[in-house]
C-alpha cells in the first residue's frame, strides 16, 4: 500500500491546490496506483496567521490542531503545511499528533545551501518576516537573508492579499521587475517566494533573479520522504 500525505491546508485554498498539483506533477508514475495517496483538510476556518503574529487576530493553533488530528485519523504518514507563516505555530501543532511534519522553510534553506547560495531575498508576509522562521533556517546554514524595503513590502502584502487571495491578477509586472533589480543590488543571488501565494502570483512574470519556490521544494521533499520517485 502506498504511503499517505496529509495536507493541512486552507491557508489559502489556492495555495493548497498548488501544493497538491505540484506533488502530482513531480511524482514519477506510469499509472494511478504509483502515486502517493493524498488526504487534504482545506480548513478555511483557520484565522489569519500574520494577524495573529502581529497581535491583531485570533490564534490559529486550535483550528490547525483540529486539522492535524483529522489528517492523523485519515492515516497520514506525514503532514505538510502549504503556508509559510503558519510554520511559526507548528511546534504546538506537532505536539498534538503522533505524525511527523516536514518543515517548508527548513527544506528550502537546505536546497539553497546545496546550490551554493550565500545570500537570498525573502519575499513573504509581514508575519513570516517578523516571526523569523526563514531568518533562523537560512542563518543556520550560512545564508544571509535579504529583505525588501518598507514600500516594496507593502506592495508584496497587497499582491498576496488584494490579488492572489482575492482571485485577481496583479496588473503591474514592471513593479515586480523593479523589485528584483533592487534585491539584486542588495546582493541577493536568488529570491525565495516565501508565501505560498507568491508562486501563483509570479507564474507569468519575467525573472531577473532565480526564483526559489518553497511549495515545489516541499512537494519534492515529501515525495522522497515517503519513498516515491521524483521527476
Amino acid at each position: 500500500m502506498n504511503k499517505t500525505i496529509g495536507i493541512l491546508g486552507g491557508m489559502g485554498p489556492m495555495a493548497t491546490c498548488d501544493l497538491m498539483k505540484k506533488i502530482i506533477d513531480r511524482t514519477e508514475a506510469s499509472c494511478d496506483q504509483e502515486h502517493l495517496r493524498i488526504c487534504v483538510d482545506s480548513n478555511t476556518n483557520i484565522p489569519d496567521r500574520t494577524a495573529a503574529i502581529l497581535g491583531r487576530g485570533a490564534d490559529p493553533r486550535p483550528e490547525m490542531i483540529k486539522s492535524a488530528l483529522h489528517l492523523q485519523a485519515m492515516g497520514a504518514d506525514v503532514v505538510i503545511v502549504p503556508c509559510n507563516t503558519a510554520h511559526y505555530f507548528l511546534p504546538d501543532v506537532e505536539k498534538s499528533v503522533d505524525v511527523p511534519f516536514l518543515h517548508m522553510p527548513r527544506e528550502t534553506a537546505k536546497t539553497l545551501a546545496a546550490d551554493g547560495i550565500s545570500a537570498a531575498a525573502v519575499l513573504a508576509t509581514n508575519g513570516t518576516i517578523q516571526s523569523g522562521i526563514y531568518d533562523r533556517e537560512l542563518k543556520k546554514l550560512g545564508i544571509s537573508p535579504v529583505y525588501p524595503d518598507p514600500d516594496s513590502q507593502k506592495m508584496i502584502m497587497s499582491l498576496i492579499y488584494d490579488y492572489v487571495k482575492a482571485g485577481k491578477t496583479y496588473p503591474h509586472p514592471e513593479k515586480l521587475m523593479a523589485l528584483q533589480q533592487t534585491l539584486q543590488a542588495q546582493g541577493a543571488q536568488a529570491m525565495i517566494l516565501g508565501c505560498t501565494e507568491l508562486p501563483i502570483a509570479f507564474a507569468d512574470q519575467e525573472f531577473l533573479l532565480p526564483a526559489v519556490d518553497p511549495t515545489d521544494i516541499l512537494a519534492l521533499s515529501t515525495i522522497r520522504h515517503l519513498g516515491g520517485k521524483t521527476k
